[in-house]
């Protein structure tokens, strides 16, 4: 199998040396998303709920582009900066996964990048 690496402007450039995404056989692996609006470069962080939305926005994005969508997703993983917002974070996540949602964790983090409140990664599978 070969690994192909996934990439597309409708979800933020990386800020380090990974990828969006990259796809092994039928997997995907998603690398975490925080919210940057990939139109303009810019931090959303309006609140929390405007955060988490801008985040599985971009998630969106690189599911589509690898030919998959929330349905695809096994597993996925939301890092918060206060285990405060998980309910208000919880309720929009929920409402992209509107059948079988995905096996998960949520942990609380003593720091996030560009400082966001939150960053989820997922794995995903044809």
């Amino acid at each position: 199998m070969e690994k192909k690496i996934i990439r597309t402007n409708d979800a933020p450039a990386p800020i380090g040396p990974y990828n969006q995404a990259v796809q092994f056989g039928n997997m995907l692996f998603v690398s975490g998303q925080i919210a940057i609006d990939p139109a303009n470069g810019q931090l959303v962080q309006d609140d929390i709920q405007t955060e988490t939305h801008m985040v599985m926005k971009n998630l969106q994005a690189i599911l589509t582009e690898a030919g998959m969508g929330f349905q695809n997703v096994l597993k996925s993983t939301i890092f918060l900066m206060d285990m405060g917002e998980f309910a208000k974070v919880n309720e929009i996540y929920g409402s992209y996964f509107t059948e079988n949602p995905p096996a998960r964790e949520t942990v609380q983090v003593a720091g996030l990048p560009k400082g966001v409140n939150v960053e989820i990664s997922v794995i995903a599978a044809l």
